[in-house]
């Protein structure tokens, strides 16, 4: 059962909950999950203390809403309308790629360490994986308008290669000693991947 915030107080900003979430994934990006504490999060954000936990509760219900909001980010960085053809979504997964590497870097670190608290804490599973879903319906309905046949099936294969490819580059064994990322590089990386979820049935 996914965990749920309470209901904002009336008159409260509407975007509330999105500052809280973003600066809950800040904090983990610099501090690691040690740091993540409700105060630390009213201080970051320049809230009145209480703030945060008066929109979530426990820190597992803060945790599941930075989920959400890694998701929602991760969806609405995609381009809009499904790609042309294979050398299109190539270049645009390989921009996007390339902006989770750099400008994005920070965040994607987040995403990893909060992820893994998922296995340790059961009641973050749901959560994890609703959000989870959101982001390989977006990559199903891409590759569905490049002809896959499992669209589905398809997206997982690429959200999996797509994972281990920015874990690998933002904090495996090899990150530090490798160039910065290359955008013609990703892009050929990329099409390579297409080409193997799309002309393999699954």
């Amino acid at each position: 059962m996914s965990t749920q915030e309470p209901a904002p107080a009336p008159g409260s900003a509407p975007d509330r909950r999105t500052l809280i979430a973003d600066t809950a994934i800040g904090l983990v990006a610099s501090g690691g999950l040690r740091g993540l504490t409700h105060r630390a999060v009213d201080g970051a954000a320049g809230l009145p203390a209480g703030s945060t936990s008066y929109y979530f509760r426990t820190r597992t219900a803060l945790i599941a809403a930075c989920y959400r909001r890694l998701a929602e980010l991760d969806v609405s960085e995609g381009p809009l309308d499904p790609p042309a053809d294979r050398d299109s979504a190539a270049r645009a997964f390989g921009a996007l790629l390339h902006h989770w590497m750099t400008a994005g870097r920070e965040r994607q670190l987040a995403r990893f360490e909060l992820s893994l608290e998922a296995a340790r804490n059961p009641e973050l599973e749901p959560d994890l994986r609703e959000a989870g879903l959101a982001v390989r319906a977006r990559a199903a309905a891409v590759l569905a308008a490049l002809g896959a046949r499992e669209p589905q099936e398809s997206a997982e294969l690429l959200a999996a290669w797509t994972d281990g490819l920015l874990y690998d580059r933002l904090a495996g064994a090899l990150a530090h000693a490798r160039p910065a990322p290359d955008p013609a590089e990703l892009t050929a990386t990329v099409r390579r991947m297409l080409d193997a979820v799309l002309d393999t049935a699954l």
